[in-house]
């Protein structure tokens, strides 16, 4: 299968790349890093070097594809300019555009978890928003949703706190429990799925594991040498006011702090847990193994 991964080489396309290099399928993976291109190459796939702001150039890339991974990277956090849900709308429209003018059949989705519903899931409805404008494509086109879960390399946000004040701290935590997903098990999720034919619109939800935070508090802490760590939960005023105080757009931070505040009252998980997945191989405890690495740095 000829077959196009957006994402370059992050923490998902890089995985699902190789895996499917592996498989002998004919890969090209976008990047808008020219630097890449030589990386790329070393995987066995082919770089087309370009944004998925430009519609002109998906719809190039695209052509005679007979699949594509589409995934929206929006991560410009800390700039104040930054409109989250305009950008997302217009990278959702380009990929619609290009899969239209192609005649691409099969499409995979990176969406997420919340992407359910336009409301209470704080920051993640920009997923729900490029959902529907990929729903408007014609019914031929096959499209699955892939709705993975909290990412673990997430925690790595916590390095600092822990460092300075001993203790994990957000407007979720203690005995929350919340679902969990490696980069690793998404990949895998998304190599078999764009490989294996489909029809109609379908979602997947993608998780590794599902402890509580007092559980996660616990096992990072064992290994990081803190076995007594805690995760405390903390008012959401008091969150949103730290994160805009390290420089954070403002209604990013909102966002976030509405989305967390959905983790901690369970919400955000209602519809995963009515259409919960078979959990990926990658618990906390090989996680912790990384992040004491990176903790220890």
């Amino acid at each position: 299968m000829k077959i196009v991964v957006t994402g370059s080489l992050g923490h998902i396309s890089r995985p699902l790349t190789e895996a499917l290099v592996q498989k002998g399928h004919a890969v090209t993976v976008i990047s808008s890093t020219p630097k890449r291109r030589k990386e790329i190459e070393a995987l066995g796939a082919a770089a087309a070097i370009g944004t998925m702001e430009d519609a002109d150039f998906l719809t190039a890339t695209f052509t005679d594809a007979d699949a594509v991974y589409c995934m929206i990277a929006a991560h410009n956090y800390f700039d104040a300019n930054f409109d989250l849900m305009t950008t997302a709308s217009s990278i959702a429209h380009n990929y619609k555009q290009a899969i239209q003018q192609t005649d691409v059949k099969r499409v995979i989705h990176l969406s997420s978890i919340g992407a359910h519903t336009d409301k209470n899931n704080g920051i993640l409805r920009f997923h729900h928003l490029a959902e529907n404008i990929l729903r408007e494509l014609p019914a031929d086109v096959a499209i699955k949703h892939l709705r993975p879960v909290a990412f673990y390399y997430n925690l790595y946000g916590f390095v600092d706190t822990i460092k300075r004040q001993g203790v994990m701290a957000s407007n979720y935590g203690a005995d929350d429990q919340v679902p969990w997903v490696s980069p690793l098990d998404i990949a895998a999720v998304a190599a078999e799925e764009i490989v294996t034919p489909f029809k109609g619109r379908t979602i997947h939800y993608i998780a590794s594991d599902e402890p509580t935070c007092n559980k996660i508090a616990s096992t990072l802490g064992a290994a990081i040498g803190q076995p007594d760590l805690q995760w405390i939960v903390i008012p959401d005023e008091q969150m949103q006011n730290r994160m805009i105080a390290a420089g954070m757009n403002p209604v990013i931070a909102e966002g976030l702090v509405k989305m967390q505040a959905s983790m901690h009252t369970g919400e955000l998980f209602e519809d995963y847990y009515r259409n919960r997945p078979v959990l990926g191989p990658i618990k906390i405890e090989d996680f912790a193994e990384e992040f004491a690495m990176v903790f220890n740095q």
